[in-house]
Parts: C-alpha cells; sequence; structure tokens
C-alpha cells in the first residue's frame, strides 16, 4: 500500500510545481511592459504618470491594509502590483491623481481584501474599480487624451464615435492603424499587437490556455459580423470591433486571471463566449460603447456554477464509483 501523505488544498491562483504566487504575478506583469511602452510612447509622460500612481496606491493600500490590520496577506507578492498595472490600463491617460487613488482604494478593498484577500476574490479587482468609476465620475473616466496630443487635448474613442455618429463615421478607419495604437483610449486599450506579443509568452509558460481568449474573440466577431452582414451601413465590421476598446486586454488579462475564471476545460468555453456575447451586445445596443468590464464582471458571478455543473473528467476513479 502506497504511503499516505498529506494533500494540500488551496485556493487559485494555481501553478505547477516549481512556480509560485509571486512568480507567476511578477511575470504576468512583465509582459504587459509592451503595451504599457507603446501606451507611453502614444501618451507621453501622463500614461507613466497614471501607471506609477496606480502602482504605488495598490501596493501602498494592500501594505496598510497587512500592517494595521488582521489580514495575513503578503503585500510584495506581486498581486497588488498587478492589480495596479491593469487598473491603470484601464484608465485615461489623462485621470487626474485623486481618480486613481479612489480606484486603487476600491480596487483592493471592495475588489479584494473585503472577500478575505487574494484567492477569494470572486470579482476582477481592476475591473470592480473601473465599473465603480465609470458609474461614479463618468466625466473623468471618458475624457480621452489623443495619442501625440502636447496641448493636453482631448477626442472621442472609435467606439464612442460609433455609438454617437454611426459607422458611417468610421468609414475611412484605418484598421492597422487601430491594430498598432492609433487611437483614443484608455492606456491598454490602444494597441492589440503589443498585448498579443505580451500573451504570447504567458500562453508558452501556460500561465493562461486557449479557451478563453479564443472564444471571448471568436464570439464577439460571430455575433458583431451577423449584424455587420445585415446592416453594414449601421454596424461596424467584427474587425473593427475586435482592434477597438477592451476586447484585446479582457480577453487576454482580465477573464483569465486565474482566481475569478473557470478551472474546468467546459467552464472556460462558456465562461469565453458568454464575455464575447455580452460585450458585443453591450456595445451594439447598451447605453455604453464599451461593455467588456461588465461582460467579464457579470461572467466571473457564474464561475462557481461553472466549475460545479460542468466538471473535467476524473481519471483513476472506477467505473462503478
Amino acid at each position: 500500500m502506497p504511503e499516505n501523505r498529506p494533500v494540500f488544498v488551496d485556493s487559485s491562483p494555481l501553478g505547477r510545481a516549481g512556480e509560485s504566487t509571486r512568480k507567476i504575478m511578477y511575470t504576468v506583469s512583465l509582459t504587459l511592459v509592451p503595451a504599457l511602452g507603446v501606451s507611453v510612447w502614444m501618451f507621453g509622460f501622463e500614461a507613466l504618470r497614471v501607471l506609477l500612481l496606480a502602482a504605488v496606491f495598490c501596493v501602498g493600500i494592500e501594505f496598510a491594509a497587512f500592517r494595521f490590520s488582521s489580514f495575513k496577506i503578503d503585500s510584495l507578492d506581486g498581486s497588488a502590483l498587478l492589480t495596479g498595472i491593469l487598473l491603470a490600463m484601464n484608465l485615461p491617460a489623462n485621470a487626474p491623481w485623486w481618480l486613481i487613488l479612489v480606484g486603487s482604494l476600491v480596487a483592493v478593498g471592495l475588489g479584494k481584501l473585503v472577500f478575505g484577500g487574494l484567492g477569494q476574490n470572486i470579482f476582477n479587482p481592476a475591473l470592480v474599480a473601473r465599473v465603480f468609476l465609470l458609474i461614479s465620475f463618468p466625466v473623468q473616466m471618458t475624457s480621452w487624451l489623443k495619442p501625440g496630443a502636447v496641448d493636453g487635448s482631448t477626442g472621442a474613442t472609435p467606439l464612442g464615435i460609433l455609438k454617437t455618429e454611426g459607422a458611417g463615421a468610421l468609414a475611412q478607419t484605418d484598421l492597422l492603424h487601430l491594430a498598432v495604437g492609433q487611437m483614443g483610449g484608455s492606456l491598454g486599450e490602444v494597441s492589440a499587437i503589443a498585448l498579443l506579443l505580451g500573451a504570447a509568452w504567458l500562453f508558452y509558460k501556460k500561465y493562461i490556455t486557449w479557451e478563453i481568449p479564443v472564444t471571448f474573440m471568436g464570439a464577439v466577431l460571430v455575433f458583431s459580423g451577423i449584424f455587420y452582414l445585415i446592416n453594414p451601413a449601421q454596424y461596424a465590421s467584427p474587425l473593427f470591433h475586435l482592434f477597438t476598446g477592451g476586447v484585446m486586454l479582457g480577453a487576454l488579462y482580465m477573464a483569465t486571471d486565474m482566481v475569478t475564471s473557470p478551472l474546468t476545460f467546459k467552464g472556460k468555453l462558456i465562461f469565453g463566449i458568454g464575455c464575447g456575447f455580452f460585450t458585443a451586445l453591450i456595445r451594439l445596443f447598451g447605453a455604453y460603447p464599451e461593455g467588456v468590464s461588465f461582460a467579464i464582471l457579470f461572467m466571473n458571478a457564474f464561475v462557481p456554477l461553472l466549475d460545479r455543473y460542468f466538471p473535467d473528467k476524473k481519471f483513476g476513479v472506477l467505473k462503478n464509483e
């Protein structure tokens, strides 16, 4: 008989042997450097300011919670830093410092600590903060700095133009410019190619798998493509929807969060399809131009049910058990 050994069960994030939470978190943060570099190139010092403030605020708030409360957390495990970076990537480059501070308090406090800390939260902390700020401070959250502007001028995003003026106003839009980052938006919305480059390393390391990103982006393409085929004069092309807004950031980095995404294969497929479907639904018919944040948070709530009712096949179980 094999020797009985203790089995340790923990909550997400889970990794393979030899991987630690600290290593995973810092690796994910490093893979965001290409996209952050494009943001700084497009928006200059303002983008760097938002990034540094968000990172410092989130790490500082989590450290204070560890130092002055009963929370037993490691403020330097990289999770707070990653939360700060992702929060920054969901903010405009000209976001005021107080908006970043409020967002950091919401992300760490309401997004993580209220649930018990890392591994216990059911919603993505950075998206909780983004939606809170969007609803509470819509003017500041929808004032977009123009790429390359030296005078601080602002303008509408491609999705904003689509929502207010229709697809006809986008007739001259170059999809290559959108993919590279020639558009206004939050720090994480300006370069789909840079996000793909960073995520390639996460796929290689198997920190994320294909199910959620592919089904997320596929559902956006299919659902928006149906309406584009019905009336191309009113609805934008599916590739436009893929390369604008937060689809790439959401599909590659937000929806794949190890804590708030499903663990099972079928659960991941359904989760990704749901995220893409509701993103396209809000974009096409909702009051907001963008639906990625709302879609992911909505699907986060169903993750426990998806893991329960769509389990993976168990190996090593007797047929009559």
